[in-house]
Parts: structure tokens; C-alpha cells; sequence
């Protein structure tokens, strides 16, 4: 009976040092992307800009007259970027008004909006950069003008529910991307 006691008492003592079990938190995939290689896109439309060699541009299905919309995917950051072009047949205000909204349909399940300026008056580009933050269905868009003729719209999209700290790598290094794009804009 003391031995049983003994190894009894052994085994709680080792089995209980003193520290509850907790769950690991979820983990999600790394992902290693190479360092940005860009190449000039130039096709048919009234605008050119360097795109990531990661990504592929295609023609969006709703081309009119005056319009020149892309698609872009994002390739291994599972996502799509969704440029709007319009030749302006309306003022300024009306476009810009356009995007504004688009940009306020998330503004409820934004932590924060943070927005730059462009301002590249050499090559006539102006706009607003916004990065919203958050669990947001669109955490970058952007709009860019000449300020008379044309205007150009782009909001990202990911193929994931958004988790904000997981994307987080993803929405640093796409950033650079979008950055890239907005400062080698040029029209034609």
C-alpha cells in the first residue's frame, strides 16, 4: 500500500507542474515572395505603369467606348486589383464623388482609413491613395487624373475572408506594388 501511495503521490507531482494546458493560437502559411521585379505595361489603353512580373493584366469584360477596365492577378497573393478608366464626359467632382463612395461602403468594418495624396504634376497625375485597415473586404484603392480628361479608379480584392494580422505581410509587400504602379503612372 505505501508503494502504491508512493507512485501515486510521484505521478501527481511530475503530472502537476503547475501550469494549465493552453491551445496553440491557428497559424497561417508564410509566404516567401521573391523581391519585386517590374516591367513597363503599355498596351492599347491611354495609360502606361510598371507592373510586378508576378502579376498578369487581362482586359475586364465591360469594355464601352471611352472605357479601358483591367484586371489584374495578383498571382501568389491570391487576390485581384480591378482598374476602372474612363475618358471624363462628366466633371471632375463626379468621379472623384464616385470613388469617394466606394471607399465609404467600408468605412463600417474599418479600424482606420489612411490616405496620401498624389500629387506628380510633371506628368499631370494627381489622386488619393487609401489603405484601409482592418478586417475589410478592400484594403487599398485608389484613384488617379489628369484632372480634365481622364480618370482612372482601382480597388483589391483577396480570394480570402479578410483577417487583417494574417494578410498583414501580404497587404506590406502588395503595397509596395501599388506603390510602384501609382508613381510610374504616365498618360498617353
Amino acid at each position: 500500500m505505501k508503494i502504491l501511495t508512493l507512485v501515486t503521490l510521484i505521478v501527481l507531482i511530475v503530472g502537476c507542474n503547475g501550469t494549465n494546458p493552453v491551445p496553440k493560437p491557428p497559424t497561417y502559411l508564410r509566404l516567401e515572395l521573391p523581391e519585386p521585379v517590374y516591367i513597363a505595361y503599355n498596351d492599347s489603353c491611354s495609360y502606361t505603369f510598371n507592373l510586378s512580373k508576378l502579376y498578369t493584366a487581362t482586359n475586364a469584360p465591360d469594355q464601352t467606348e471611352g472605357t479601358c477596365h483591367k484586371r489584374i492577378d495578383l498571382g501568389p497573393l491570391n487576390g485581384m486589383a480591378y482598374i476602372r478608366y474612363w475618358d471624363m464626359i462628366e466633371p471632375l467632382s463626379y468621379y472623384v464623388n464616385s470613388a469617394n463612395d466606394e471607399i465609404d461602403k467600408h468605412k463600417q468594418k474599418a479600424d482606420n482609413i489612411v490616405s496620401e495624396t498624389i500629387i506628380r504634376p510633371k506628368d499631370r497625375v494627381f489622386g488619393s491613395f487609401f489603405e484601409l485597415q482592418g478586417d475589410v473586404a478592400t484594403p487599398f484603392q485608389f484613384y488617379l487624373t489628369d484632372s480634365t480628361s481622364r480618370f482612372l479608379y482601382c480597388e483589391v480584392l483577396f480570394n480570402s475572408t479578410p483577417n487583417y494580422d494574417s494578410l498583414r505581410p501580404t497587404l506590406d509587400y502588395l503595397k509596395r506594388d501599388l506603390t510602384e504602379f501609382m508613381n510610374t503612372l504616365k498618360w498617353k
